[in-house]
């Protein structure tokens, strides 16, 4: 009998000690992350600030990223258009398609969008650059040297996508109201003042600034996380490929999240742009 009971207990306590030990494992990354991100925020106060790195990276992650983010917002514009087209019309509200188009696009979609793909492209990038440089002991070589390099590595890229991202946000959301444009002008033959003019109608500066302010927050977690996973790297060239793959996941993930509490604060500080 005591046997029997020895052999059901075991597994479950190792089912778990497993389970303890992963969320254990899951708040020492969160924790670690955070004392990463907030030694950045203290370090970027700090002379000197690199001011010639920061802005090379801000043209690799801007500038290079801004064929990827037009291109996808012309896509997303007009499958939104199309899609917006076909319930609108059930009701005979053809006319307000621009207008739930570009509330669509600049208070939620095109930041979002707009955030993953960074992740997908600059996330991955810091996270293989850094972990490569890691394995490789360039960093040990720069420290060698006298040179800060958390502060050169990381800092410079954390600030630099702060920048390119509300201005690649931009580009996304005028994008995606062009690529309407042009599926509303082929199914209806709209002009373009017209089809301005009514996309703007419901659209206040509160709501294309405050949609694209909190992208910062979104750069800003993207480098962070990557940064940290990058800087962290361990086992070779095949740490680097998980460092990048985690980066990638770990980014879009803590957008999502971090989009939903942003959302739910502006709605509660600015009341007036849910309407």
């Amino acid at each position: 009998m005591s046997e029997t009971l020895t052999r059901d207990v075991i597994p479950q306590l190792s089912v778990v000690d497993r389970v303890g030990s992963r969320a254990l494992a899951v708040c020492e990354l969160a924790g670690a992350i955070a004392t990463f991100g907030a030694k950045a925020v203290v370090e970027a106060a700090r002379p000197p600030y690199e001011l010639r790195e920061v802005l090379r990276h801000a043209y690799q992650f801007g500038y290079r990223s801004a064929p990827l983010i037009f291109t996808a917002g012309v896509a997303i514009g007009v499958v939104l258009s199309m899609h917006t087209r076909a319930s609108l019309e059930r009701f005979g509200a053809e006319a307000m398609i621009p207008a739930a188009l570009a509330i669509a696009l600049i208070r939620e979609t095109g930041p979002l969008i707009t955030g993953l793909l960074v992740a997908g492209r600059v996330g991955a990038g810091i996270g293989a650059e850094i972990g490569a440089m890691r394995v490789t002991e360039q960093i040990d070589a720069l420290e060698a040297h006298a040179v800060d390099s958390f502060k050169y590595l990381a800092v410079t890229r954390i600030i630099a996508l702060m920048i390119a991202m509300p201005l690649l946000t931009i580009m996304m959301d005028f994008s995606g109201m062009l690529g309407g444009y042009l599926a509303e002008a082929a199914a209806s033959g709209m002009s373009w003042q017209l089809y301005f003019e009514r996309a703007f109608s419901f659209i206040s500066y509160a709501d294309m600034i405050l949609a694209t302010l909190k992208t910062v927050v979104f750069g800003f977690l993207i480098a962070v996380v990557s940064g940290y996973l990058g800087s962290t790297t361990s086992r070779g060239t095949e740490g680097v490929g998980e460092a990048s793959t985690r980066s990638v996941v770990m980014s879009s993930v803590l957008i999502i999240v971090s989009d939903v509490i942003l959302v739910k604060l502006i709605f509660f500080f600015y009341p007036g742009v849910q309407g």
